[in-house]
């Protein structure tokens, strides 16, 4: 249930959005394995087992969890490239011929569609919280995963109006700010892990971990020029990660003070559920905000920044 990680979406202030239109819209989209001849497959699937007719699964009263479910088939390259040389061994044998590139690319083909329905399988499931109080999406993903989330959801709400956040100040110049100093500032401390890169296309790359942040050997780092582009840091002594330059929160880890809590909300597996669901939500409410705080708050959008940024 709790999230490890965390990608950002802003939803403009006080424009709201219907819980149940987007349901309708989700199950237009649900998960289906894939079949015999395709690759991967993703739809949208309950978030509870004991609400298995919710797809969205409503957190207080603005605010709600979706999951999306990807199913991927896995085809080493070894087994193709096994039967692929079996294959070519045969021709040539039987025909007393080589068998030339294109064919040889064709018997790939051939081959790959034979094993596709007998590969092994990977599946996942991706969570994200529907914040309408905070105006956030937070997903539990980075990168193109978190991309591929927030498209599905886009697929089942075509107006979606989600956009990356666009704050004063970038995650690199804080970040090396508090490195540079030796602390944090507001409600985060120091943890010990750091990535450092010097600027330019060749950027060499300095990792720091499991090591004192407030060292004079981490700061000559920065004092050589370096930037960071990842930081260990936690926050009001409950939530620990690794910040990213792309505002992103990887390695996220809900400290035993929460663990605890919630371990005593409920009697049951689904009130468990559900108040575990509430109180990481109220958490990342309050992270969220004292990121943004840290960050110099959103940036005001301009006439020209409104559609393509993710600012106020």
């Amino acid at each position: 249930m709790w999230f490890r990680k965390l990608a950002l979406f802003r939803l403009p202030a006080e424009q709201g959005m219907d819980f149940d239109a987007l349901e309708q819209g989700m199950a237009r989209h649900v998960f289906a394995p894939p079949t015999s001849l395709e690759w991967n497959s993703k739809g949208f699937v309950a978030p509870a087992s004991h609400a298995p007719d919710r797809l969205v699964h409503p957190l207080l009263q603005n605010a709600a969890l979706v999951t999306l479910k990807r199913e991927e088939k896995v085809l080493p390259g070894s087994s193709i490239r096994e039967a692929l040389a079996a294959r070519i061994a045969d021709i040539e044998k039987r025909e007393g011929r080589p068998v030339g590139r294109k064919e040889k690319r064709e018997l790939k083909e051939q081959i790959t569609d034979e094993l596709l329905p007998r590969a092994i399988t990977r599946v996942s499931a991706v969570r994200a919280l529907i914040d309408l109080h905070t105006d956030w999406i937070m997903i539990d993903a980075t990168g193109m995963r978190a991309e591929d989330t927030l498209s599905a959801l886009r697929e089942a709400m075509p107006q979606l109006p989600a956009r990356l956040p666009h704050t004063r100040q970038s995650p690199v110049s804080v970040m090396t700010g508090w490195l540079a100093s030796g602390e944090a500032t507001g409600e985060f401390g120091l943890d010990s892990d750091a990535v450092m890169q010097s600027p330019g296309d060749d950027a060499a790359t300095v990792r720091v971990s499991r090591q004192d942040l407030t060292t004079s050997e981490v700061r000559q780092h920065i004092d050589t020029g370096k930037v960071v582009v990842e930081l260990g840091l936690i926050w009001r002594e409950r939530i620990r990660f690794v910040l990213t330059e792309k505002l992103e929160l990887k390695r996220l880890q809900f400290l035993d003070v929460l663990q605890e809590q919630a371990s005593q909300a409920g009697d049951d597996a689904p009130a468990l559920f559900d108040a575990t669901a509430v109180l990481m939500l109220g958490e990342l409410q309050q992270l969220v905000a004292d990121l943004i705080d840290a960050m110099g708050g959103h940036m005001p959008c301009n006439a020209n920044e409104k559609d393509d940024k993710g600012c106020k």
